[in-house]
């Protein structure tokens, strides 16, 4: 400890917010650089160092080979795949000294692709994963919580090739397992949700979630024990309802009920229901306008901007991030005043179905319709209270598929405690985590983009099949730290722990440290890892905090009182199972401690 190159705080960072930003931070793991970018300080690259192992061993046990890219990469192979327009702001763009467009990269599907492209041409060649292990970049508006949203991070990324889908499938689940044997070895807990793509492409995905009340991802769980990330849950078939009752469509004034709930007063006040029912918001269906922000494609040689209408229940708020997924790889926002103004037949605030979608297309004078889409709730025959698309009215008993249709449905809602889940086992609980891996099937998206395909058994060229699959390690690492720490500072699983044992040797005496260096010296003989408190004109109080903060496993302690009694004092992080052991027992009774924490 006398030359670590360590200084721990005593006081709390300002700007920590998660108690692992700030633990890691005060026990000299990490130091700020600048918003979500960071040092690793010793203590902490030994942490990183193995997890790392840890996911290589793993990785290597299932047949994948390491290997190495730059983080700078050229624009080309991102525009083949739009990729450099669908990351919006979220990436790092820049020019060299000659104007050409460089990024840095956040992923590297397209770098594996083209590496497998210049390299194999024969189904012999397959199947074949590739991994590497490599600082990624992302441009968060907001970094916060440390390590685990940050705009530089230590990734995993591995990528499977095979010649058909059969091979895929069985290479998703080989790292599937693999990662379950990572996060149990490193002590962390986790789900695995079904999840959507998003910017990746592909299929079927599932992320591997830290449950942590920090978490930014919210998961639903269902009685049957799956889980959904709530970007993909699905709502179940709602039914079609019985509406030959239902009396006919009319229009009824409704003043100044721009808002649901002046809508629903309105409602009650000057149009009470007949059976004595009041009126709700769940009678309502309102009609957002979104702009759906499209990258150039085979149609349009430049990003383009559709308007769409979403109908949704009016007792339900709009999960924005959730019908973004319903659009992916495009972005979504609000319509903009001038969205609406290009589309007069739009009346603010009594927008109804009869100016969009099918009703639209068949209407005189709109010269540009727009599409239409119901949220999932929204079933056949029900009935509702919605625009009339004049200022000041509405219309009651709209009947959806006997006065209006849609073309077509989407998840547009947030989800809410006790929806039922998608596999009908019943209603949905919800739970906070951090996203610390993902799994996908990428399927053909990159190597029908960039080309990549191989002559299979017959001599027929055909499109390689791909699977990519990301850990993210530092943020692992931030979230063992989260889950492993009291009051007093860190508490590592003995496996990442930076050392097995904090050994200090305590006050003046020269017995205390020699004793000490001796016990050090047989330590590392049995290979045990050792941090050394030999800090001379150091309080025995200021070495145990530093200890209880650096948070290794076992802590070791050689004092006057206990070296002149012919002991030695061990003790788990925690001070639990304190126990005073002769000096000669000393290393055997260290090696056994740490033997029960393995």
């Amino acid at each position: 400890m006398s030359t670590l190159f360590v200084r721990t705080l005593r006081e709390d960072p300002a700007d920590a917010d998660v108690d692992s930003a700030r633990l890691l931070q005060r026990a000299g793991y990490i130091r700020k650089a600048a918003p979500g970018i960071w040092t690793w300080l010793p203590l902490g690259l030994r942490v990183l160092n193995k997890v790392e192992a840890i996911v290589r061993e793993e990785i290597d046990g299932i047949g994948a080979q390491e290997v190495h890219f730059p983080a700078l990469l050229p624009r080309e192979p991102y525009e083949a795949t739009h990729r450099w327009e669908e990351y919006g702001d979220n990436i790092f763009r820049l020019k060299d000294r000659h104007g050409a467009d460089y990024l840095l990269a956040p992923t590297h599907e397209e770098m594996f692709t083209l590496l497998v492209k210049d390299m194999y041409t024969s189904y012999k060649d397959l199947p074949v994963s590739l991994y590497q292990i490599q600082t990624k970049y992302r441009d968060e508006f907001r970094p916060r919580a440390g390590l685990i949203r940050g705009r530089e991070f230590i990734m995993k990324d591995a990528y499977s090739f095979t010649v058909d889908e059969d091979g895929l499938k069985q290479a998703y689940q080989d790292q599937r397992g693999a990662y379950e044997r990572i996060f149990k070895r490193l002590g962390v807990d986790y789900v695995i949700v079904h999840a959507v793509s998003g910017p990746m492409g592909g299929s079927e995905s599932e992320e591997f979630l830290a449950p942590l009340p920090i978490g930014e991802d919210t998961f639903a769980l269902a009685p049957s024990g799956k889980a959904w990330n709530v970007e993909a849950l699905t709502t179940p078939a709602v039914g079609e309802v019985d509406s030959s009752a239902i009396p006919a469509m009319r229009a009824l004034e409704t003043p100044d009920a721009k808002t649901i709930d002046a809508l629903v007063e309105r409602a009650n006040s000057l149009h009470p229901r007949k059976d004595g029912r009041q009126w709700t918001a769940a009678d309502t269906l309102k009609n957002l306008i979104i702009a759906v922000k499209h990258a150039e494609d085979e149609e349009h040689d430049k990003p383009w901007r559709e308007i769409v209408a979403i109908g949704l229940p009016g007792d339900r708020q709009v999960d924005m991030k959730r019908l973004e997924a319903q659009f992916a790889p495009a972005e979504i926002e609000e319509a903009s005043e001038e969205d609406l103004k290009s589309h007069p037949e739009f009346v603010k605030g009594y927008i109804g179905p009869m100016v969009l979608g099918p009703q639209a297309r068949e209407a005189e004078g709109i010269k540009t319709p727009v599409r239409y889409l119901l949220d999932a709730h929204v079933g056949r025959g029900s009935q509702w209270i919605t625009g009339a698309d004049q200022e000041g009215m509405h219309v009651f008993n709209a009947v959806y598929g006997r006065d209006f249709e849609a073309d077509g449905l989407v998840e547009a809602v947030e989800v809410r405690q006790g929806d039922m889940s998608p596999d009908g086992s019943g209603p949905l609980s919800f739970e906070r985590g951090v996203e610390i891996g993902q799994v996908f099937q990428l399927g053909l998206k990159y190597s029908k983009a960039l080309d990549l395909k191989v002559l299979d058994q017959n001599g027929k060229t055909v499109p390689v099949w791909m699977g990519c699959y990301g850990i993210g390690v530092s943020r692992v690492l931030a979230c063992i730290a989260e889950a492993h720490h009291d009051d007093k500072g860190l508490a590592w699983p003995a496996v990442v722990a930076p050392a097995q044992v904090h050994l200090l040797a305590t006050g003046k005496d020269q017995a205390a440290f020699g004793a000490a260096e001796q016990l050090l010296t047989q330590l590392e003989e049995r290979g045990i890892e050792v941090i050394y408190d030999d800090r001379k004109k150091v309080s025995p109080g200021v070495k145990f905090k530093d200890a209880e903060l650096i948070g290794v496993p076992l802590v070791v302690v050689a004092g006057r009182d206990t070296v002149n009694n012919g002991t030695i004092e061990i003790r788990d992080r925690t001070g639990e199972q304190a126990q005073a052991v002769a000096a000669d027992k000393a290393v055997q009774v260290i090696a056994d401690r740490l033997a029960q924490l393995d």
